[in-house]
C-alpha cells in the first residue's frame, strides 16, 4: 500500500492526537506523519487531525477546533479528534465487531473526548490517561524535541489502545459464556462456570435469582463466590455461612464436614475447594443456610 501523509498540530500534544495516531497505526500500518500548522502543508496531507478547522471524514479531516466544534454523542461528550477518528475507523480497528468498538468508545475514547473538550462532568478524578499522555512532552528543564516526546507517547497510546480493544473483546466473549451458563443452570441460585470469565456484568443483567457463581481458579482449585446487590458493591445478595468466616483448612473442613475444604474469607463473599465436587457441595450448603 502507498504510504500516506498524516498531519497534526506540532508543538505541545494531548491525548486526542496522541491516541488519533495510535489508532491509524492500526488502519494504516506505514505512514509519514508530520507535525505542523503550515497550511500549506496541512492541505496536501491525506489526513489531518486535531488541526486545519475542518470535520470531513469523506475527505480525511478530523478537527474540532472551528466554530461550532464536530458534534456530540448523544450522552452529550463532543467528539475530539480521537471521537472522530474512532467514529470513522474504530469499527474496522475491532475488526468489524460493533460491541466490541462500542465498547472501547465509552470506556476510552469519550473520556478522552470529554477531557479534552472540557466536559468533565461524571469524569473520575484523580491522575486520567489524558494527564499521563501529557507528561510525556518535554517540561522547560529538559531539552528533549517535541516531535520525539510525541512518538514515544504514540507507542505508549497504541499498547494501551490494544489493551483496550483485547479487553472489550474479551468482555464481550464472556458475556456469551456466563449467558449459556446462566440459560444452562440447574439451579437458578447457582451458575457453574467451566472455566473462569469475568461474570458479574452478565449476571446482573440476565439473572436476578443468582446468589453464587462456581468456578475454577487460575491454581486448578475451584472457588464459590457471591453474587453483590449491584456492581461495585460491598453488600451480597446472600452472604456465605457465617461461622465460616476466617476458617482455612481443618478448621473449616472440621465446620463443613469437606475434607478438602481450603478456605472462606472473613467478609464471607468467597470460599474455595480443592475440588469442583466439593466447591458445589459448599454451595449447597450456602443456599441452605
Amino acid at each position: 500500500m502507498t504510504d500516506i501523509t498524516i498531519a497534526t498540530h506540532n508543538g505541545n500534544f494531548h491525548a486526542d492526537d496522541v491516541f488519533s495516531v495510535a489508532a491509524l497505526k492500526c488502519v494504516h500500518p506505514s505512514f509519514k506523519l508530520i507535525r505542523t500548522r503550515d497550511l500549506e502543508l496541512i492541505g496536501k496531507a491525506d489526513i489531518v487531525l486535531d488541526v486545519g478547522g475542518e470535520y470531513d471524514p469523506d475527505a480525511g479531516r478530523f478537527d474540532h477546533h472551528q466554530r461550532g466544534g464536530a458534534g456530540e454523542r448523544e450522552n452529550g461528550i463532543p467528539y475530539s479528534s480521537f471521537g472522530l477518528i474512532w467514529k470513522k475507523y474504530g469499527l474496522e480497528i475491532c475488526q468489524g465487531q460493533q460491541e466490541v468498538a462500542n465498547s472501547v468508545d465509552a470506556g476510552l475514547v469519550s473520556t478522552i473526548d470529554a477531557i479534552d473538550c472540557g466536559h468533565v462532568e461524571g469524569v473520575s478524578k484523580g491522575i486520567s490517561l489524558s494527564q499521563t499522555i501529557s507528561m510525556f512532552n518535554p517540561t522547560w528543564q529538559e531539552e528533549s524535541h517535541f516531535d520525539t516526546c510525541f512518538d514515544e507517547a504514540v507507542a505508549f497510546a497504541s499498547r494501551v489502545l490494544s489493551r483496550f480493544i483485547a479487553s472489550a473483546n474479551g468482555g464481550v466473549s464472556a458475556k456469551e459464556i456466563v449467558a449459556k451458563a446462566i440459560e444452562n443452570a440447574q439451579d437458578p441460585r447457582l451458575i457453574v462456570l467451566e472455566q473462569y470469565t469475568p461474570w458479574k456484568r452478565t449476571v446482573h443483567t440476565l439473572s436476578e435469582k443468582a446468589l453464587y457463581v462456581v468456578y475454577p481458579s487460575a491454581s486448578g482449585q475451584w472457588r464459590v463466590q457471591t453474587v453483590p446487590v449491584e456492581l461495585g458493591s460491598f453488600e451480597d445478595r446472600k452472604p456465605l455461612p457465617k461461622p465460616w468466616a476466617g476458617l482455612s483448612d481443618k478448621a473449616l473442613q472440621d465446620v463443613t464436614g469437606i475434607d478438602d475444604a481450603m478456605f472462606c474469607h472473613n467478609g464471607l463473599f468467597i470460599a474455595g475447594a480443592e475440588s469442583l465436587e466439593s466447591t458445589m457441595k459448599m454451595a449447597s450448603m450456602a443456599l441452605e443456610y
